[in-house]
């Protein structure tokens, strides 16, 4: 059985995420979404609320499981769940060198194998922390993120 884990903070997810996601859910058997927590990116959403989102917006996919992780390297989890792939994504030449490094030591400690995404050109430049900023002000972002997501992060900041 073909299992994939793709993980990020998806804070918020963004159209770029879901493609992703839509691609990576064909390669496997069972596909996990992993949101886990990256303090230096300053949160918006809870980790919960992260994971109801992504949760309505997968309802569709029987074989992907919604999974939430606070604090633990993305090799051990895998490990644990016994995937065979981790999927990750790449916009640009910046991204694919961070990844590049990921994918060394994350093969070196596990032997799990990491396949690579790239972002659809129209989503290249598409990126959460991007939404914030354009939400922050007053800008509508519903054409690079779900509709529904685009009236939480509007709620959101309405709280503020």
């Amino acid at each position: 059985m073909k299992i994939g884990l793709y993980t990020g903070t998806f804070d918020p997810i963004t159209n770029g995420h879901l493609d992703i996601i839509h691609r990576a859910a064909k390669l496997f058997d069972k596909l996990y979404v992993g949101i886990f927590n990256n303090d230096k990116k300053n949160p918006l959403f809870t980790s919960t609320e992260r994971a109801d989102i992504m949760n309505q917006l997968l309802a569709d996919f029987d074989h992907i499981e919604v999974i939430v992780h606070e604090s633990d390297l993305t090799v051990n989890v895998a490990q644990k769940l016994g995937v065979t792939a981790l999927v990750r994504s790449v916009r640009n030449a910046q991204d694919l060198d961070y990844e590049s490094a990921m994918i060394y030591f994350n093969h070196e400690m596990t032997g799990i194998e990491t396949i690579l995404l790239a972002a659809r050109p129209e989503l290249q430049y598409v990126s959460s922390s991007r939404m914030k900023e354009l939400v922050h002000f007053g800008i509508d972002v519903s054409k690079w993120v779900p509709k529904f997501v685009a009236l939480e992060l509007e709620k959101k900041f309405d709280q503020k």
